[in-house]
């Protein structure tokens, strides 16, 4: 397997791990490849999508404390929507143009 195709695989592995479940697995995938890899698109991918999970389950508490005031129930379904969408552009991306690593849009960075 030449880097470009390791590349591919191991960024789209981390944009795509929030598909295997939707627990601590989908935040280990990332962090074992982060500090596996010695590659700095996917480092910086692993960071993203590390950065994407953080921000989910933030906003989900949020969301979840704001059900008890009638908004917090489409937040929620809006953050569902976002959650699978999201990392299916990411996937797009990354195996479209692999020497770019993604950027999802609207979180805050704080890996």
């Amino acid at each position: 397997m030449d880097d470009l195709d390791r590349r591919k695989l191991l960024s789209g592995l981390c944009h795509g791990a929030i598909f295997f479940s939707s627990t601590l697995v989908s935040i280990g995938i990332p962090i074992a490849i982060l500090f596996i890899t010695d590659d700095p698109v996917v480092k910086e991918n692993a960071k993203e999508s590390l950065n994407f999970h953080i921000n989910l389950y933030i906003y989900a508490a949020i969301y979840a404390a704001l059900i008890f005031v009638v908004i917090g129930i489409p937040l929620l379904v809006a953050l569902g929507i976002a959650s699978f969408v999201m990392p299916i552009i990411a996937l797009i991306k990354v195996l479209a143009d692999p020497s770019q690593p993604y950027r999802y849009p609207f979180i805050f960075r704080l890996v």
